[in-house]
């Protein structure tokens, strides 16, 4: 069923969902929130933007304008609206259409920032998958794999800009691997965990275009108190408070 939703406890942002579909994580939140959003950015691109999650919190922290990419037309139809009742129509663009076939309209080096929360799992033939489609595109890799996404990075990214992405922990070999493969140097790397005591199971990275090598570890970021409660960092960030000592990110 469709719903309108406050978006966490951002002052007067509101967010379309349905709720038998695929709704908005804590990733997109996330990386909405600690993505280096540079002072000279004028153009952002979310890939596999979803019902937009992510455009709508960078709103908050940018005025440039961001460009959101999502392959489910019934998906896009809940972010335009999302982007419309939030009076955000000059500032955010719904694109309903697929990654490929988007940056094929596009010249290179178009965007200062791009930021993506994917699809997480590769789409082996004999895995099992939710029976939702919509839950199947958005958690693994049936329309877009992450060597695509990364390939699409390099062509329509600015010299020096920034790429930022959330993902598995379990794929970070990968994740460096395809960064190295398509020009993408890592800059900033922050580990999530879900509990003190348990691995890390999230990640999010940034790189720069052809940038000079220099990869920050940054300070973990940690979900749950030990009585499973959120932890009083991710309480702040869902009121849309600063918890980010991001700095912009060097050449």
């Amino acid at each position: 069923m469709e719903q309108i939703h406050d978006l966490l406890e951002y002052e007067n942002l509101k967010i379309y969902q349905n709720n038998d579909w695929f709704s908005f994580s804590l990733d997109s939140v996330l990386l909405a929130h600690y993505a280096t959003v540079p002072i000279r950015t004028y153009r952002i691109l979310d890939l596999c933007t979803g019902n937009a999650p992510i455009p709508l919190i960078l709103s908050r922290r940018t005025k440039a304008h961001i460009d959101a990419v999502e392959i489910q037309k019934d998906v896009a139809e809940l972010a335009e609206k999302s982007v419309e009742i939030n009076h955000l129509e000059t500032q955010i663009t719904v694109i309903p259409q697929s990654a490929q076939e988007f940056q094929k309209s596009c010249e290179s080096d178009t965007y200062d920032l791009i930021t993506c929360n994917p699809p997480y799992f590769k789409d082996i033939p004999d895995a099992t998958k939710n029976l939702d489609i919509h839950k199947t595109l958005a958690r693994h890799e049936v329309t877009i794999t992450l060597e695509e996404i990364l390939k699409i990075v390099r062509k329509l990214l600015k010299n020096n800009g920034t790429f930022a992405i959330v993902h598995r922990a379990e794929r970070l070999p990968e994740l460096l691997s395809l960064f190295e493969k398509y020009n993408i140097t890592p800059k900033r790397l922050r580990l999530i965990y879900p509990h003190l005591d348990r691995e890390a199971n999230m990640l999010i990275l940034e790189g720069t275009k052809n940038g000079h090598p220099g990869l920050k570890i940054l300070s973990p970021i940690l979900v749950h108190k030990d009585d499973g409660s959120y932890t009083d960092e991710i309480l702040e960030i869902f009121k849309g408070r600063d918890t980010n000592e991001s700095e912009k990110l060097s050449g």
